[in-house]
């Protein structure tokens, strides 16, 4: 087994090549512009442009929809339904359970709000998280009666 010396080491095969030498006339191949291309920001020494420069095109970052705000994680979603709804349903107790059961609400509600829009008729028990004040006096007017869970 031979011993192996400083000498004998070197750099695997392909892992290095030789710097590119430009500037050093035509029959190089990297003369006259010197692999900078013609004209421009680019051939002229001393170049940088900005983060996000695309060359005077609207950059990404402006082309992107505007996202207005940002978005509350911790924000609870309430289903949300009108007074005037309410004779529609024809069910004697309103609650967000009995609603789910009927209507489709989104998964990520977790109660139930009811608004003052519209006229209600019939006597109903409504059990909501939220009712608006002008809800809840056209319900109790009806002879109804309205429970905040």
């Amino acid at each position: 087994m031979a011993n192996i010396t400083l000498e004998d080491l070197r750099p695997a095969q392909g892992s290095t090549s030789k710097s590119k030498r430009v500037g050093r006339g035509r029959s190089s191949g990297h003369g006259k512009t010197s692999c900078r291309g013609h004209n421009g920001e680019g051939q002229r020494s001393g170049n940088s442009s900005k983060r996000g420069f695309e060359g005077g095109q609207m950059p990404a970052y402006r082309r992107l929809p505007k996202l207005k705000g940002f978005q509350v994680y911790s924000k609870l979603n309430y289903a949300q339904i009108n007074v005037g709804r309410l004779d529609d349903l024809g069910l004697k107790e309103v609650s967000f359970e009995s609603l789910k059961e009927i209507l489709t609400i989104h998964p990520t509600c977790v109660g139930l709000r009811v608004l003052g829009n519209g006229e209600i008729k019939s006597a109903i028990t409504v059990k909501a998280a939220y009712v608006t004040p002008s809800a809840k006096e056209k319900i109790e007017a009806a002879g109804g009666k309205v429970e905040l869970v």
